[in-house]
């Protein structure tokens, strides 16, 4: 891992308007969810965030354009991607992974480096959880969101699928536009012993991490949050645990809204996910 002086820090952004066109990153969350889902969210204490609004301000991508959509929630699902190879415990499959994410990547125009990090992902949770159904295409959405794929103000992701600098997010110490949120891990992981913050390109709370956390590569190494293997497949494993079936409309929004209970979060998941599977399929 490359060690930067300094780590990435994503600067707070404006206050969100009530009625933001389109949403900011920043979310205010508007609890319109169903029942159903309130109880979901407030029976699983260790969420990545409640109503968080620490969110990384996404840099804009001039060559793939996401349409805004605004489903209400279970109304809908996104479209699923092109689906990624199938697992092969037993031989090696990274030639046919490699493979498909160069593929996809020629048209959703997310690198290929990350694709194979969303689609292993998808191929594990296979043989981990199959009634879950998760499709790369919605951690691809939420890996937009969050911090455009790990490529913040600099930063890249490495050969490895390390970050080449570490991304943090605000410091959640309550203040405007914040949640406070004391720390969980004596700052190992965010390097604040006070306060909490969310790290990697799928950035996790501390406390949430040190929960789901799951090594990608299976080589018995610790888990990293700057690594968007390890990202990515932790995020599958906590999405997997809180929706059920992401095939479905209800399955897919709960899911969602336990990783952020923010509608417009959800729906500016859903517009990329939806964007990113649509383009993944076309010919």
């Amino acid at each position: 891992m490359v060690e930067p002086t300094q780590p990435v820090t994503m600067p707070p952004a404006a206050p969100a308007s009530p009625l933001p066109e389109p949403p900011p990153r920043r979310y205010v969350g508007r609890l319109l969810m169903a029942a159903g889902l309130i109880i979901t969210g407030l029976i699983l204490t260790l969420t990545i965030g409640t109503q968080r609004e620490d969110k990384i301000p996404a840099k804009a991508d001039q060559t793939f354009v996401v349409v805004q959509q605004k489903p209400q929630p279970g109304a809908s699902v996104p479209r699923t991607g092109l689906v990624a190879p199938p697992d092969r415990p037993k031989v090696s499959d990274q030639a046919e992974l490699d493979a498909w994410a160069a593929k996809v990547s020629n048209t959703t125009k997310v690198s290929a480096r990350v694709l194979a990090a969303y689609g292993r992902a998808e191929m594990w949770m296979r043989a981990q959880k199959p009634a879950c159904q998760l499709s790369w295409s919605t951690l691809a959405g939420i890996g937009r969101v969050e911090t455009t794929h790990g490529q913040f103000d600099g930063t890249a992701v490495g050969a490895d699928g390390v970050l080449t600098k570490p991304i943090l997010g605000p410091v959640l110490d309550g203040s405007p536009g914040f949640a406070a949120v004391k720390d969980t891990d004596g700052g190992k992981l965010d390097g604040n012993t006070t306060w909490d913050r969310a790290v990697g390109p799928m950035q996790f709370l501390p406390q949430t991490w040190n929960r789901w956390a799951e090594r990608a590569s299976g080589d018995g190494g610790k888990p990293d949050p700057q690594n968007v293997d390890d990202a990515a497949f932790t995020a599958a494993r906590y999405l997997c645990s809180a929706g059920g079936d992401l095939s479905t409309p209800e399955g897919w929004w709960k899911a969602v809204l336990t990783y952020n209970q923010s509608v417009a979060y959800g729906q500016d998941v859903f517009s990329g996910s939806d964007a990113y599977a649509a383009a993944s399929l076309t010919p």
